[in-house]
């Protein structure tokens, strides 16, 4: 079979409009079960959401450890799992945008951050961290590694598993904390598997929800080292958190909209199968790089770490980006310019959520006619 056929989308399937990395579309009956009617967050109707949605997170995640749900973003999560889990010194691992927002984040809080820059477009080496973290215990004990598992801002991937691994080698009490906004639901992270004591996302990218929720899941170590920092605010205090998880709640008002339609979202990622939908992700990244290829254009991520849910492909032909992206809105599409200082050097395509193989076929023939490929 060409792994780069048009593959059927379900019957009731929408045209897909953004292609950029979040916030992505939203099916109409995720967006409809926001309208459903309120119910009190302190009822038995909201626990019994809750419990639903943690239990199938549980599952997506690969982890029998706890998921945390917030009303907030996935920059809030990093700083709920600095705070939680940095009483002294962090590494954070800099290779794009937002592994540069967790470190400032770690700064803002008051945390000494150990700054590590790698190079935009390649993925963190476990190489990498094995010299940084061996360096900084020579200093004295590191509480943490922060790293991005998907770079949005250059569409890498980084081996988190592999890292995590390095990291247990070197410092067993250091924590491993992963920012899988927009590879998680895209791509397999077995939480457990890998030994992340923190993986967090939010509800905007591959999972194709509303913005406005966040998630992380937590390891008991994670939830235990919590118990020894202190200054861990209120909103984002883990110990906080897990008191209410046990009642299958949250301390503030949640997101009640919000949890109806990630609680119709997660149905309909079991419904596809999580397996399909990790295929799908895998098979859409592959056919944009080899037409990125076919049509002479360069590929920004480094060979064999191209994220599966955001191509990020070189400018080759100086394209105008507002100029392409004019002619795509006439046809209701949107990409993304390149972030940063690849801004009019790149295109940035997001194939996830819910892009089927059609919509990135009408997307690429677009874009053929707009520039006369």
């Amino acid at each position: 079979m060409n792994p780069y056929a048009v593959m059927t989308a379900p019957a009731d399937k929408p045209r897909q409009r953004l292609f950029i990395p979040g916030p992505t579309d939203v099916h109409p009956a995720v967006l409809a079960a926001q309208t459903l009617p309120m119910i009190g967050h302190r009822s038995d109707g909201f626990e019994s959401l809750y419990a639903k949605c943690e239990a199938q997170l549980q599952q997506l995640f690969f982890t029998a450890s706890r998921v945390y749900i917030l009303a907030a973003t996935g920059s809030a999560m990093h700083e709920a799992a600095i705070r939680n889990c940095v009483g002294g010194r962090v590494i954070s691992f800099v290779n794009g945008a937002f592994s540069q927002r967790w470190y400032d984040v770690a700064v803002g809080c008051g945390k000494e951050a150990i700054r590590v820059d790698v190079p935009w477009c390649t993925a963190v080496k476990p190489a990498q961290v094995t010299d940084a973290l061996t360096t900084a215990l020579a200093d004295g004990p590191v509480d943490a590694i922060t790293v991005v598992h998907n770079e949005t801002s250059t569409g890498v991937t980084s081996p988190a598993g592999e890292i995590a691994a390095v990291v247990r080698s070197i410092s067993p009490e250091t924590l491993v904390l992963v920012d899988a906004v927009s590879s998680f639901s895209g791509t397999r992270i077995p939480v457990d598997e890998w030994g992340l004591d923190i993986c967090l996302t939010s509800s905007q990218k591959a999972l194709a929800l509303p913005p406005g929720l966040c998630f992380a899941a937590v390891s008991d170590r994670g939830l235990a080292k919590a118990k020894t920092v202190t200054s861990r605010g209120w909103y984002f205090d883990f110990l906080l958190l897990e008191r209410y998880l046990k009642r299958s709640t949250t301390p503030a008002t949640p997101a009640i909209s919000l949890m109806q339609a990630l609680s119709v979202q997660l149905d309909r990622i079991y419904a596809e199968g999580v397996e399909a939908r990790f295929a799908r992700h895998h098979r859409l990244a592959a056919h944009t790089r080899a037409w990125a290829v076919a049509n002479g254009l360069g590929l920004m991520a480094e060979e064999g770490y191209a994220s599966p849910t955001v191509s990020t492909i070189a400018n080759s032909y100086g394209w105008e980006i507002d100029a392409l992206n004019a002619f795509l809105a006439e046809r209701e599409m949107e990409l993304s310019d390149g972030y940063g200082e690849y801004k009019g050097k790149a295109i940035r395509i997001a194939h996830m959520g819910e892009c089927w193989d059609a919509d990135l076929e009408r997307l690429l023939a677009a874009i053929e006619e707009f520039a006369g490929l």
